[in-house]
């Protein structure tokens, strides 16, 4: 990957065509990560709808013990989500280059954990709740809030509801025949482009759904190494480039 190319993804700096290019890497990666991640723990982590309707069905069945775990999963991608924001504000604060570099260096290295020791955590417990799933689950948190908070909420990557609807929005407007049977009216028209980047984006996770789940079938969890690879490379120009300036600075006032 070209060096600009990836300062350009995940610099501070941000434009729209680099927040939708990141956003269309990281839809891949949940993808791939929520199906390979459902083979290993047979529960998809990236939306917490499902996750908060089991927690009440388990809830009014009696199965206090399937609930816990549906809570357990629920706060791990918050607390995902929360670890994101403080290092994304940690770094903003200071003018790190790397302020969005950092979390994705963060995921790539759980990911890393998960597909080196995924059989073996399989066997540690957790908050009611295998640590897989835990893991996962923070992983989808952290990831999301990443590509929020870059994007000033115009983006998601786990949340294909919200996506599906915006497609059924654009194309319902698309679709609309416009009389123009009073002058002071607005006619309707579909938001092209943004029509474009959610099909993109859904098109991104299923094809990252695919790739995740024959990876996971063939290879286990080591399927995951090389989406944590990708990430890493994704963080590591900005990451340097801070190291460089801390560097220059440091040897400046020696």
């Amino acid at each position: 990957m070209p060096i600009k190319y990836a300062r350009r993804l995940t610099d501070r700096r941000r434009s729209k065509q680099s927040n939708r290019q990141l956003g269309l890497c990281l839809a891949f990666i949940a993808g791939a990560a929520n199906a390979g991640g459902f083979l290993a723990v047979r529960q998809y982590t990236s939306h917490m709808t499902g996750i908060l309707s089991s927690v009440a069905d388990n809830l009014v069945l009696g199965k206090t013990d399937l609930a816990l775990g549906g809570i357990g999963g629920f706060l791990s991608f918050v607390f995902g989500a929360i670890s994101s924001t403080l290092l994304i504000n940690f770094s903003r604060r200071r003018r790190l280059h790397s302020q969005f570099a950092l979390p994705l260096a963060l995921e790539a290295g759980l990911l890393l954990c998960f597909g080196v020791l995924g059989a073996r955590l399989m066997e540690v417990p957790g908050f009611f709740v295998p640590l897989t799933v835990m893991l996962l689950c923070f992983i989808m948190g952290l990831q999301n809030a990443i590509i929020t908070k870059l994007s000033n909420a115009e983006i998601r990557t786990t949340h294909i509801t919200g996506m599906v609807t915006d497609i059924g929005i654009e194309l319902g407007k698309a679709l609309y025949v416009n009389r123009h049977d009073r002058a002071n009216q607005i006619p309707v028209h579909a938001n092209r482009e943004r029509l474009r980047i959610n099909i993109l984006l859904v098109g991104c996770f299923f094809v990252g759904g695919v790739s995740g789940a024959f990876g996971f079938q063939h290879f286990g969890f080591l399927a995951t190494v090389p989406l944590a690879a990708l990430l890493l490379t994704l963080a590591a120009v900005p990451m340097v480039d801070d190291l460089r300036l801390n560097w220059w600075l440091w040897r400046r006032r020696r």
